[in-house]
């Protein structure tokens, strides 16, 4: 049968955005301190390749809670910040979380093909986690190009990489096969999803089946995209960007998140104890080092879980 079509991947997006906006920074452990700070520094220094520059306008694509973009605004990497997302409930934490911080933020509920901004307004258009969410690429990255001045920058972090997700799915399905052991040893109890009718099958809305609206039913069905180094060449060169690197972060942090993850799925959230996510966390964090040492300048920027991108418009 056919895949789900633009607007039903649109629907899937902000229905399961929406719901995980509320304890979205707490789950993934989003910090807006000294430590979130030089975490998205570092990966937009990656994908530039050297230390970034100052930009005096910025738009975040698929902002979510505002991880990167308030981060590079708290770090001065970015002076007047403005976020898109096509989830209310994420520009909503996002914005709460800005009054917080003191930082003044444009917001925009909208598709990134779609973008209501006027031509050549930002000099950086960035994003983490976004591209592989969105449907029509080449109409996204001709937006970005629109609005975007001449010799701004887009940079992109955080999106999966075709062949790391297929080495990515060694941990995850090992990881669900010691779920029970491992729901036993933490005591918690199993995730209840729904009755069998809802439960989401292997493959999702390709055989007909249809969310309902849990969160974790609605997962499996907004990752829309996987790339290959070659293929984010591809697209930004047809946009027109010029200089356009690639590069690939995370491998073996990689594995181990996601086989954390995938344990952590089967439990009831309530349940899972503070000490196994602080190991979760701080074991992630120190194989982030060894792979940001050892491996990323030595292996193909292919095999790793996340590429990031760059590129510039024509001056």
């Amino acid at each position: 049968m056919a895949g789900p079509s633009a607007d039903q991947i649109k629907d899937f997006n902000v229905r399961y955005h929406d719901l995980a906006a509320i304890g979205y920074d707490e789950k993934w452990g989003i910090d807006f301190g000294a430590r979130g700070r030089a975490q998205v520094r570092a990966k937009v220094a990656k994908a530039l390749g050297a230390p970034p520059p100052r930009y005096e306008r910025a738009l975040e694509i698929g902002a979510g809670t505002g991880y990167f973009g308030l981060n590079l605004a708290l770090d001065g990497t970015v002076a007047r910040p403005a976020a898109s997302d096509i989830s209310q409930g994420m520009l909503d934490t996002l914005s709460a979380s800005a009054r917080v911080l003191d930082i003044e933020v444009e917001t925009a509920c909208c598709e990134a093909a779609e973008l209501p901004f006027g031509d050549a307004s930002f000099d950086l258009v960035f994003g983490h986690a976004v591209l592989h969410h969105l449907p029509d690429l080449d109409s996204a990255f001709a937006e970005f190009m629109r609005v975007l001045a001449p010799g701004g920058t887009i940079v992109f972090c955080g999106e999966p990489s075709r062949h790391g997700d297929r080495l990515a799915q060694l941990p995850k399905r090992a990881a669900l096969s010691a779920a029970p052991l491992w729901r036993t040893l933490m005591r918690a109890g199993e995730r209840k999803n729904g009755d069998a009718e809802h439960a989401p099958s292997a493959n999702g809305a390709r055989n007909g089946h249809r969310p309902s609206g849990d969160e974790h039913e609605l997962e499996p069905f907004v990752d829309v995209h996987a790339f290959t180094p070659h293929g984010l060449e591809t697209l930004s060169a047809r946009a027109g960007f010029e200089s356009v690197r690639v590069g690939g972060e995370e491998l073996l942090a990689g594995w181990f998140g996601w086989a954390n993850r995938s344990l952590e799925s089967t439990a009831d959230p309530d349940d899972v104890p503070y000490l196994w996510r602080q190991y979760a966390y701080r074991g992630y964090v120190a194989l982030q080092a060894v792979d940001r040492a050892l491996l990323e300048p030595r292996l193909p920027a292919a095999i790793f879980y996340d590429l990031l991108l760059s590129a510039r418009a024509p001056d």
